[in-house]
């Protein structure tokens, strides 16, 4: 039997400022309407730091440093279309304010603290928070 489908690889990076958290109202691709942390897919033959310095400078403009991988999830989106699994790193905040790079991809980018999270969330973020994991 041929595999013609394989999952896609996203990153994400949850990026702590002041215990607070920055959060993306999604537009234009799966997941519109919806808040996500940024990131995206990783290339081939990029680290997974790389991919996530790459994601942060295309969508937000913001400088991080101390990445740390956090978690990861098997996302298998519930319409069956789309399947990732999602590299979580979590990330200290140096220096940067949000600017909303990529406007076709984002309505706006805010920043959250963890027990007060907006709704609805993506879909990979929810199955993060099933883990019961501290995101900060």
């Amino acid at each position: 039997m041929e595999i013609k489908e394989r999952p896609k690889i996203g990153v994400a990076v949850v990026i702590n400022k002041n215990d607070k958290i920055l959060l993306g109202l999604r537009k234009g691709s799966h997941g519109t309407g919806t808040w996500g942390f940024p990131g995206g897919h990783l290339e081939f033959n990029e680290s997974i730091e790389d991919c996530a310095i790459r994601e942060l400078r295309e969508e937000c403009s913001l400088t991080v440093a101390n990445f740390r991988h956090l978690a990861f999830t098997n996302d298998i989106y519930p319409e069956g279309d789309r399947h990732y699994v999602t590299l979580f790193l979590l990330a200290d905040y140096v220096a940067g304010e949000p600017k909303n790079l990529e406007p076709e991809k984002l309505e706006k980018w805010e920043w959250f603290s963890p027990d007060q999270l907006p709704s609805p969330l993506f879909f990979p973020i929810v199955n993060l928070l099933k883990q019961r994991i501290n995101i900060i």
